[in-house]
């Protein structure tokens, strides 16, 4: 296995799995859907519930890898205002030091949030605002040592991606990349949708991967219930991701004019598998 020079060591963003125990859990989230006075409440929620990490995007528009319902999300969150990388770093900053436990990835596009700004200031800046760990979406490959460089210098570890059906070198590269986890893409595709053979059926390719990281191994793309979350862990990975079935949720309570953090409390009560 190999590693970036001065790479950060792996971070825990999800507990040490017993045998036959739950995989851990992220949600996906873009600021400011809901609101972020609503958000902070539902953050501190999200804690009080054990949740694992939370996937917190600065939303950005017409995004080729989501599908309808993160980009009617992110939309929303754009219109409202007040939710660019610098409002979305001033809300980490003051939610993050009362988390005991649920962990922050901030996700950041490169050409919407980060091209225009030096990488490595805006890393130094990301990382003193208390995230957890950084996903850059689009991140151009020319720049990829020197977004890892600027995060092991911040001290910021890093979430990497592949498919599952990447080229075996190409997953073998993104694992070896991943400080904070692996982001394993279920299917090539768009969020929302989920693989024809099921969650489980990557328990293969989790395998080839552990040989290449020790850092968590996290899958997302499909997943929205109960049931697909225990397919994960089925699958040896290390945490299920719920992106599209979480913002559906704050959707819906939005449109129905419901708490929101009430209501989302509910929906993570719904897809957390039972503990034996």
């Amino acid at each position: 296995m190999s590693s970036p020079v001065g790479a950060v060591a792996p971070a825990p963003f999800f507990p040490a799995r017993r045998p036959g125990g739950a995989p851990g859990l992220a949600l996906f989230l873009n600021a400011g859907d809901p609101p972020l006075p609503v958000l902070r409440e539902l953050v501190a929620m999200l804690d009080e519930e054990g949740v694992d990490c939370l996937e917190l995007a600065v939303p950005f528009p017409d995004s080729v890898t989501d599908g309808p319902t993160v980009r009617r999300s992110a939309r929303r969150a754009l219109d409202r205002g007040g939710v660019d990388l610098d409002d979305v770093l001033a809300f980490l900053a003051d939610v993050r030091p009362h988390l005991k436990r649920t962990r922050i990835a901030l996700l950041a596009d490169w050409r919407y949030s980060l091209g225009h700004r030096d990488l490595a200031a805006a890393t130094r800046d990301i990382a003193a605002a208390g995230a957890d760990g950084l996903l850059v979406h689009a991140l151009p490959p020319r720049l990829r040592e020197e977004h890892l460089g600027s995060a092991a210098e911040a001290g910021l570890p890093v979430v990497t991606t592949c498919y599952s059906d990447s080229p075996p070198a190409t997953r073998a590269e993104a694992a070896a990349r991943a400080s904070a986890y692996l982001y394993l893409v279920a299917h090539y595709g768009r969020s929302g949708t989920a693989p024809a053979a099921g969650h489980a059926a990557l328990a293969r390719t989790v395998t080839e991967l552990r040989a290449h990281t020790t850092a968590p191994i996290a899958v997302g793309f499909g997943v929205s219930t109960r049931q697909h979350v225990e397919a994960v862990g089925a699958s040896g990975a290390d945490a299920a991701i719920i992106g599209s079935a979480a913002v559906a949720a704050v959707e819906a309570a939005q449109e129905a004019g419901r708490d929101v953090t009430e209501a989302f409390r509910a929906f993570v009560r719904s897809v957390r598998p039972e503990q034996p």
